[in-house]
């Protein structure tokens, strides 16, 4: 990548519930720029593997689809989430199926399809500008953006947000377990060997505990405006 690329990427990355996708977006929608959700790439391959008949025990294929996924990003409407489009059809729902989640999983423990990921995130980054949302984003896949965010929150206030967010979808939750599952998750993510959950040492450390999405917005700006970002 040129340098004038790598330098118009802003990378926010944090555990799940911090309110990474809605900051990334709304960043998309006010800057104008591209978005990248990368923790949907795994099970978009998935997609794309049902969609081609790729079996996933063919690493090859798997990996030429990985490096050349068709997809789309969109933060349209600020009142909704992001749509997802794979080879121009609309996937946003259909991503979320809990078969495509197990097999998504299995298509990352593929190291070759990992590897080809990688590059492809790294093709997001056009004129504008990327908005790069993740858990590596400013770790490995941009070490040299623009501007680096990390966002917090405390387990106990994220997992409010996720009880809050099903419950409004009429959906029956216990805070008490989504607690317990997200701590757990972090866990994973933390520890793990590969691209670790963590800040990177030039990142911006932002806490959301007490933060409305304006405020967090309104930061993350005054920020992107020091680096020339208008």
């Amino acid at each position: 990548m040129s340098p004038t690329t790598v330098s118009a990427v802003i990378t926010v990355d944090g555990p799940s519930g911090s309110g990474k996708g809605t900051i990334c977006r709304l960043l998309s929608q006010k800057l104008g720029w591209n978005l990248l959700d990368s923790g949907a790439l795994y099970r978009l391959t998935a997609l794309a593997a049902r969609h081609h008949g790729v079996d996933l025990t063919d690493v090859e294929a798997l990996q030429v689809l990985a490096a050349h996924l068709d997809v789309r990003f969109v933060a349209s409407d600020a009142e909704s989430e992001v749509q997802i489009l794979l080879e121009g059809e609309e996937v946003t729902k259909a991503i979320r199926a809990e078969d495509v989640g197990l097999d998504a999983s299995k298509v990352a423990s593929i190291q070759p399809v990992r590897t080809a990921l990688l590059s492809r995130q790294r093709d997001f980054a056009q004129q504008p500008g990327l908005i790069a949302d993740g858990r590596d984003m400013g770790t490995v896949v941009f070490p040299h953006a623009l501007l680096k965010i990390y966002l917090d929150a405390s387990a106990e206030e994220r997992a409010q947000r996720r009880y809050k967010q099903l419950i409004d979808k009429g959906v029956g939750a216990s805070l008490d377990d989504i607690l317990q599952d997200l701590r757990a998750r972090d866990d994973r993510d933390m520890n793990r060997s590969a691209s670790p959950l963590k800040p990177a040492e030039d990142a911006i450390r932002l806490d959301s505990t007490s933060m409305t999405i304006d405020e967090v917005l309104a930061a993350v700006l005054e920020e992107a405006r020091h680096r020339g970002v208008r």
